[in-house]
């Protein structure tokens, strides 16, 4: 059901001129019930002048009556015709010339701190231009040497709410283009309750980087080297000289020269 515009001002308004139920105009104006009780109360909507529906064209004094006579009566809006077929204007927001010079800053901060959002989103959050988003991003832009970043929040150029919007929006799409993992790198993967099992790698000390080496393969040296000296025969001194055999010297010199 639409509300009426100004909610709060036309409840302080209601609460005031009628004897309607708190209920009855919290379903009008779209606020809660004890919220309509803390304006009655005087706890809520401190200095909020009413808003009289009756003037702006949004209740008839007859809808009035009928509720204040029978306390399950709803408000109705009072029909507006010339409000029939009225679309929401699409395309960038429009911002105040007061602050269309701090747009340019805006954009800088979100192409530096939100990299995932598109061209299209940050026209929709500060209200520019495509070509303008474009020229920050690559640096063309004929005053970029001297625009800063600055939250568009801060300056007022859009909710927090809004941006935080679009950052999810992003975020969600950015993660459902990501390329999908093949069989062989899911099967790479390690559940959380193996990773947690795994025994944790010794680290060395920084003390004694360096020494690794040494103190891991000392004993792996000593093995291999009794390995080769029991491996060898060094029962005569020939064996362990490396002599040649007398026979083979007997017979070159016997063997006549030429």
């Amino acid at each position: 059901m639409a509300k009426p515009i100004m909610a709060k001002a036309t409840a302080v308004w209601l609460v005031d001129n009628t004897t309607i139920s708190f209920k009855q105009i919290a379903d009008f104006v779209g606020m809660h019930e004890l919220e309509v009780q803390g304006i009655a109360d005087g706890d809520v909507a401190q200095g909020v002048k009413g808003f009289d529906p009756i003037a702006n064209n949004q209740l008839t004094q007859e809808e009035i009556d009928k509720a204040q006579s029978n306390p399950l009566h709803k408000l109705q809006l009072k029909y507006n015709a010339a409000a029939e077929g009225e679309q929401k204007r699409r395309g960038p927001r429009y911002t105040p010339l007061s602050k269309r010079q701090d747009r340019p800053a805006s954009i800088l901060w979100l192409v530096k701190f939100h990299p995932e959002l598109s061209d299209g989103q940050i026209s929709k959050l500060v209200g520019t231009t495509k070509p303008t988003i474009q020229a920050i991003r690559e640096r063309t832009h004929w005053n970029i040497a001297n625009i800063q970043p600055i939250d568009p929040v801060a300056l007022g150029l859009c909710k927090q709410s809004e941006l935080d919007a679009a950052v999810q929006k992003a975020a969600a799409k950015k993660e459902a283009d990501a390329p999908v993992m093949s069989d062989d790198e899911r099967r790479k993967l390690v559940s959380t309750e193996q990773s947690l099992g795994m025994d944790a790698e010794p680290k060395i000390p920084t003390a004694i980087e360096g020494l690794e080496t040494f103190t891991l393969s000392g004993e792996a040296a000593d093995e291999s080297a009794e390995e080769e000296k029991s491996a060898a025969d060094f029962s005569d001194a020939d064996s362990f000289f490396n002599l040649p055999d007398s026979s083979d010297e007997e017979e070159d010199e016997d063997t006549p020269r030429s």
